[in-house]
């Protein structure tokens, strides 16, 4: 992969004065315990989680990993400059790792990359990606000229919703496309799951750890939980490297069975 394996997202992120001071600790316990990759949007809080996150690495810049993403309004060759100079400003870098488009709108393809690529030329970002695409949006974006170095698609993955498994991550796996998997815990209700808390029993962890660890025995899959607890953050850091008995990826097999067909790509 080129992404960290693990990371945090900030989804909710700024959107309340009286929780910045608990977020940016989060994102810095999660330096502190080595994920690196931060992930973020120009949506999140109206620019306020970028803002977090600006604070939270304030002198870690070189430990961190910044993915942000632009809204389709703003992915023209006009307005999508613009857009990147306020997420660095938000942020306080000189340089974005990685730059997603949020969602498909009414831009075409073509003019996005084209400009995506001059932003990467000018040293503005470093890598860029999408978010929110389906088989047919990636195929249609590597036939637009320089879509073949798409970096990354961020999409809804997680036990509950493996639609993806089906033809979306094994095209992105074979084009080499790092699959950054949002929600990994299903808005918080996976770890109330009753399935999932007794596998996890068994394998000595919480099933907010199995769910996280879970994805990443997938091949090409990043994982970026979001929470503001210090204590949850570090829980999460715990399984980066765990390996899950066989038995243990069985018995999510039964209760989360894969797809046997292709399934509309999920969103939140």
């Amino acid at each position: 992969m080129k992404l960290p394996r693990l990371g945090l997202g900030t989804w909710h992120m700024g959107d309340s004065p009286g929780a910045r001071a608990a977020e940016v600790a989060a994102l810095r316990a999660g330096l502190d315990a080595g994920l690196a990759l931060i992930d973020t949007a120009e949506m999140y809080g109206d620019g306020g989680a970028e803002e977090v996150v600006g604070e939270a690495i304030r002198g870690r810049r070189g430990e961190a990993c910044i993915v942000t993403k632009f809204y389709p309004h703003n992915a023209s060759r006009k307005k999508l400059p613009m857009a990147c100079e306020a997420s660095l400003r938000r942020l306080g870098i000189e340089r974005i790792d990685l730059y997603l488009l949020h969602w498909r709108g009414s831009v075409p393809l073509e003019e996005t990359v084209e400009t995506l690529e001059l932003l990467a030329r000018q040293g503005k970002i470093a890598r860029w990606g999408v978010s929110n695409f389906d088989v047919g949006d990636i195929q249609e974006l590597a036939r637009a000229a320089g879509g073949e170095r798409v970096a990354a698609n961020q999409v809804l993955y997680n036990l509950a919703r493996r639609g993806i498994e089906f033809d979306l991550l094994p095209l992105c796996q074979e084009s080499r496309i790092d699959v950054m998997a949002y929600s990994p815990l299903d808005e918080g209700g996976l770890a109330a799951h009753p399935a999932l808390k007794a596998a996890a029993a068994g394998a000595g962890l919480s099933a907010a750890q199995l769910a996280v660890a879970w994805l990443l025995t997938r091949p090409g899959v990043c994982a970026i939980p979001k929470t503001a607890n210090e204590t949850r953050v570090r829980e999460f850091a715990a399984v980066r490297d765990a390996t899950l008995d066989p038995a243990v990826l069985a018995a999510l097999d039964k209760a989360f069975p894969p797809p046997s067909g292709k399934r509309p790509l999920e969103v939140i």
